[in-house]
């Protein structure tokens, strides 16, 4: 197995070809099974049955790519299916064929990342296939035969995080700042504080809450510490990171198991981690040759008892053959045949662990191209880019709006005016609009500078690279913004623009001059008028730009609720780890959020459980509401609703794990939770018909905030309480804003 740079992969294989020669080296096949609900598809289709059925069908299989369901299973386990099978002959002909035909071979594909090269032309060793999607030959034979005809295969893998490497060198290289990878200090302190804080968003194989957390448990002081959890954080050997933190922070003595063996074990602190370290032992305390020892941690390894019985005489004679007695020399048998059994090769835990490493000291020294590179390539995870954006948030790194007089079609390092650096948002990444639309669109800018107005815009655009859909994207996202600052307009006027850019293209196409040149094509431009619409109100804008880019950009909807949220009590989503470890790990707590995604499922008991997903302006959470919250919560489920959420919370692997105990309506509530507003209006005359007004307006809904309004004279300013009370809301603040005479509106 080998990772190479994403991007460069062809390159490896091309070059491979090249040295070995094209007859020798292949692509290895492989076959597409049908399984349980590809079964049930082809077999639907050709049985010229509905396809909304036998999509329902199939999705009453339960699908679980780690571990597949069969058919048979499915139907056992799913009471709907076997009920459907029973009252619809068709369903039941589908279910049988589907049983008989699955599992078997559906296509032939290739090996995602396997090739195979030889010291002959493959054709004398082995029959080959032509895949018409490619110019290199392909292996009859499987990855599990190729290696019994006695091919080597190798694995040519694409890791995205060399790519990510690559392209933030090239940013700095841009800035003048020259970083070679391959001579990066392996000792910048720096680096070491980032990984012990547990800030390795981005960082590689120091992702995951728990990855983070056992970081900031553990501490990080050399490179050779990175090795080890890079080879503990696994199934199996995280059972040791207990005793492996405990040792290393001087909480407990390293069990000393023989003098010859505390030498092997000195920089693990006394846990063996490696399966290196398992040969080493077997050399040092049992006199076993480099050979032999391998064979020791491959019969560890498999478990096979009547090998390891015949290793363990072999192991045991050998250590008293050293001085050792025959009780020790089997304890440590016994000792070092546990930590084989899933033992990590140190060779491979030392290169992931440099990759790790290199990443968090592009993101230590060099944040900014570091986090813009790895935005590149999660440019198509609205979700991870999200988590990027908090991440910038929170390094105060400039996050700026997509702008077609800006913006590339990847992401970009820019200064900003305080001569700081920032990142400038994609243009490829604004969602259906395509990477190689905008790289034209960049292209067409970089050659001719920026585009002056919409009109500018409609008489360069290439119409076969961009579509209305595009446009409408680009519009709903903001990018259109620095031309025309009417988000609506600029919507509305998609197919004019494409209507007006494709004249401009056949005109330049055809070869024609205008008879007054340049003037010409000004006086052209300035013929194109977009049509008279009223420009986005805030909801709404806010509305299309979460739909465009994936998450809110510009403003977030509970922005208009600050001061209503502090009176509510609510804790940020960015504050909750913090005030749940305050709280002693669990608490009872109020969050608010608008509602952005919901998934229920089914519980063994037949109930139903919600995982919703909520975001504030910290960004993204979860929340789970079982059947009972759920049901009382039901009315209020509706995607970009604003709402308050009592939680049950709890922290988990320095992560806030909520459970719904009650909902309500953000909006009802900051209504009902005092505070109000003051009103300046223009005249003393007008103050009657604005009163009125005003009570109309605020007193529709119910509320517990005061209102008065201020009135200024010549000489002073007189306020005016007014009677009752009022909803406190972002709602009713704009609807008073916009009564005539209102001048501005202030919370209290």
């Amino acid at each position: 197995d080998i990772d190479f740079c994403q991007d460069r992969r062809d390159e490896v294989i091309r070059y491979v070809q090249e040295k070995y020669g094209r007859d020798r080296v292949a692509q290895i096949i492989t076959f597409g099974k049908l399984q349980a609900r590809a079964v049930l598809r082809d077999v639907g289709r050709v049985l010229a049955m509905p396809y909304g059925q036998v999509d329902r069908i199939c999705k009453l299989v339960p699908y679980n790519p780690a571990n597949p369901m069969s058919l048979g299973q499915a139907i056992e386990a799913e009471p709907q299916l076997r009920q459907m099978r029973i009252e619809d002959d068709r369903v039941g002909r589908l279910l049988d064929i589907g049983q008989r035909l699955e599992g078997l071979y559906r296509h032939a594909s290739t090996h995602a990342a396997g090739v195979v090269i030889a010291d002959r032309p493959l054709q004398e060793l082995v029959p080959l296939y032509r895949d018409p999607r490619s110019d290199m030959p392909v292996t009859q034979f499987n990855m599990k035969y190729v290696e019994l005809a006695g091919l080597v295969k190798f694995d040519f893998l694409g890791l995205k995080t060399l790519t990510v490497l690559a392209q933030a060198v090239d940013m700095l290289a841009r800035r003048g700042v020259e970083i070679d990878l391959s001579r990066m200090p392996l000792d910048d302190e720096g680096t070491f504080e980032l990984m012990s804080r547990g800030d390795t968003v981005g960082v590689f194989q120091f992702e995951s809450p728990g990855m983070r957390s056992l970081l900031q448990e553990a501490k990080v002081h050399n490179f050779e510490d990175i090795i080890a959890l890079v080879a503990l954080y696994r199934p199996g050997p995280m059972e040791n990171i207990p005793k492996y933190v405990a040792c290393k922070h001087g909480r407990e003595e390293p069990e000393r198991l023989h003098e010859s063996i505390e030498p092997v074990v000195k920089d693990t602190y006394g846990v063996i981690i490696y399966q290196e370290q398992v040969m080493q032992i077997a050399r040092v305390f049992a006199g076993y040759s480099l050979g032999q020892a391998d064979l020791l941690r491959r019969a560890m390894g498999k478990k096979i008892k009547s090998e390891m019985e015949a290793q363990r005489e072999t192991f045991v004679q050998g250590a008293i053959a050293r001085g050792v007695d025959r009780v020790r020399a089997s304890y440590v048998f016994d000792l070092v045949g546990k930590f084989a059994g899933y033992g990590f090769p140190l060779a491979h835990a030392a290169g992931y662990a440099l990759v790790a490493y290199q990443t968090a000291y592009l993101k230590a020294n060099y944040p900014v191209e570091f986090l813009a590179a790895s935005m590149n390539f999660d440019m198509g995870n609205t979700d991870k880019l999200g988590v990027f954006r908090q991440e910038l948030q929170r390094l105060g790194i400039p996050l700026l709006a997509p702008d077609v007089n800006h913006s590339m079609a990847e992401f970009t390092v820019e200064a900003v005016p305080d001569g700081a650096l920032g990142i400038r948002y994609a243009l490829g990444a604004i969602k259906g609009v395509g990477r190689a639309a905008m790289t034209a669109l960049a292209s067409e800018r970089a050659a001719h500078g920026p585009f002056d107005g919409l009109a500018g815009l409609a008489q360069r655009l290439d119409p076969r690279a961009v579509n209305k859909r595009q446009l409408e994207q680009l519009a709903a996202a903001g990018a259109l913004d620095a031309l025309n600052a009417n988000r609506g307009q600029s919507f509305a006027a998609a197919e004019h623009l494409l209507r007006h850019a494709q004249s401009a293209h056949n005109e330049r196409e055809s070869g024609q001059i205008s008879l007054f040149g340049e003037q010409g094509t000004a006086a052209a431009a300035s013929q194109f008028r977009p049509p008279t619409v009223a420009d986005w109100e805030t909801a709404e804008r806010l509305s299309r730009e979460l739909a465009a880019i994936g998450f809110y950009f510009s403003a977030h909807p509970l922005d208009g609720y600050a001061k209503g949220l502090a009176r509510l009590g609510v804790v940020a989503s960015g504050d909750l780890a913090a005030t749940l470890r305050a709280a002693g790990g669990v608490a009872t707590l109020k969050v608010a959020g608008v509602l952005h995604n919901k998934r229920v499922s089914r519980v063994r008991s037949g109930g139903k459980m919600a995982f919703v997903e909520l975001t504030d302006t910290s960004g993204a959470f979860e929340v789970v509401m079982f059947s009972e919250t759920l049901a009382q919560a039901d009315s209020l489920m509706e995607n970009t609703r604003p709402l308050l959420v009592h939680v049950n919370a709890r922290l988990e692997d320095e992560q806030a794990k909520l459970q719904a105990i009650k909902v309500e309506d953000l909006e009802r509530a900051a209504a009902e939770a005092g505070g109000g507003f003051r009103v300046w209006v223009g005249e003393a005359a007008t103050v009657g018909f604005v009163s009125d007004l005003i009570g109309r307006q605020a007193r529709a809904r119910n509320g517990g905030g005061r209102m008065s309004l201020i009135v200024s004279t010549s000489a002073e300013e007189i306020e005016l309480a007014l009677p009752g009370k009022y909803p406190c809301t972002p709602q009713v603040r704009a609807a008073l804003k916009a009564i005539p005479g209102v001048l501005e509106v202030q919370e209290l």
